[in-house]
């Protein structure tokens, strides 16, 4: 009986020997982004006795950002591994029951018998032989399941502990970006280029069938506006920072899904991202327009615009100059999909998708009149 358990053994033994999956550590990752949102937390409490309250509370809201992609990615490869566990365990169970029947057939059986062989003295001998080579193989098997299970109860335990933060991580999030449109509305030493005409503006809006041609209208709605330019970024082509952090979906004169080509880049980005000046720039105008949603124009130096549309809230006065860096707006969130609200965690379909980037940001380079590709003037190797 033993010798037949240690033959079904060794084969089960061979069926079982697969190579294991390279993968990260779902658990440093996850520490990792633990201490990214307790640093940024603790940089929110800070961020209200700052000379520069609104400067502080965007790098605060950018500190989260970056610490609830991280949480998020740290969930998502725990997800994943965990799925993998699940799926190789249960794929499995047959063989593995017949590994446990066979690891208590030779823990049940009497010690006398294993003496004992049909064949005699010669059969009993080899049949030794074979369990002795065959038990300690049986044994790392059953120490690899084990393993495997408990990596399975540490990872469901990971998952709730990370969700718990993810959530955490969120609503404090939220609160920065409340802190944010807060400290930006009570700002008063912006310096003013001009002071906007409310009703040209509203009747540039409504004669505009472009986006060109709304920019080529720009200057009626300045009243008393400033001489001169700021001093300017074509020392900085080619390196401007992009506004949001995200990847480039399409770049310029590439297609959409409905055949549509644009002069501009779209980008993908995490939903409430915060869209930032890449230089500092005067703020020729921010809110609905055509089909862009909501627009911010900035004007880093006479005769260039840069053009940034699809956000869901604009920061900012028309005719403000604001500093490189400042926000000029945010993305818009997840919405009720799914029963989410705008900063709840990521549906699992995103992230089975490996994907957060569900918000787009189309941003548009003019020199002149004319529409030029924004890769001349931004930084985009890396989205490559």
């Amino acid at each position: 009986m033993r010798r037949a358990a240690a033959i079904c053994a060794a084969a089960l033994i061979a069926a079982f020997c697969t190579p294991a999956l390279a993968e990260g550590d779902p658990a440093a990752e996850a520490r990792a982004a633990s201490e990214m949102l307790a640093k940024a937390t603790r940089a929110l409490d800070e961020a209200d006795g700052a000379s520069s309250r609104v400067k502080a509370l965007s790098q605060t809201v950018r500190a989260f950002e970056a610490g609830l992609r991280a949480m998020r990615a740290g969930l998502r490869q725990a997800a994943i591994r965990s799925q993998t566990l699940e799926r190789d365990l249960a794929s499995r169970d047959a063989e593995i029951a017949q590994l446990l029947g066979v690891l208590s057939a030779i823990d049940a059986t009497p010690a006398p018998v294993t003496l004992l062989h049909p064949a005699g003295p010669v059969g009993t001998a080899r049949s030794g032989m074979l369990l002795a080579d065959v038990t300690p193989a049986l044994n790392a098997r059953a120490a690899a399941l084990r393993s495997d299970l408990e990596d399975l109860t540490a990872l469901r335990t990971l998952q709730q502990s990370a969700a718990q933060k993810l959530t955490d991580g969120l609503a404090t999030a939220q609160e920065a970006r409340t802190r944010l449109s807060q400290a930006i509305a009570d700002r008063t030493d912006l310096p003013r280029r001009f002071t906007e005409d409310p009703v040209k503006t509203a009747l540039l809006i409504a004669s505009t069938e472009s986006l060109s041609g709304f920019a080529s209208g720009l200057s009626q709605i300045a009243l008393d506006e400033a001489p001169g330019s700021l001093p300017g970024i074509e020392d900085r082509k080619g390196q401007l920072p992009l506004p949001v952090e995200g990847r480039i979906l399409r770049r310029a004169g590439e297609a959409d899904a409905a055949g549509i080509t644009r002069p501009g880049i779209v980008m993908a980005a995490p939903p409430r991202a915060l869209v930032t000046t890449p230089a500092a720039a005067t703020l020729r105008y921010h809110g609905p327009l055509l089909d862009y949603g909501n627009v911010a124009i900035l004007e880093p130096q006479s005769g260039i615009l840069l053009v940034f549309a699809g956000m869901d809230v604009v920061y900012g006065e028309i005719g403000q100059v604001l500093p490189g860096g400042s926000p000029v707006g945010l993305m818009g969130g997840l919405g009720a999909a799914g029963g989410q609200t705008d900063d709840e965690i990521v549906p699992a379909e995103l992230l089975e998708a490996a994907t957060e980037w569900t918000q787009t940001l189309y941003i548009e380079v003019r020199q002149g009149d004319t529409a030029v590709d924004p890769a001349l003037w931004f930084k985009t190797d890396k989205d490559d």
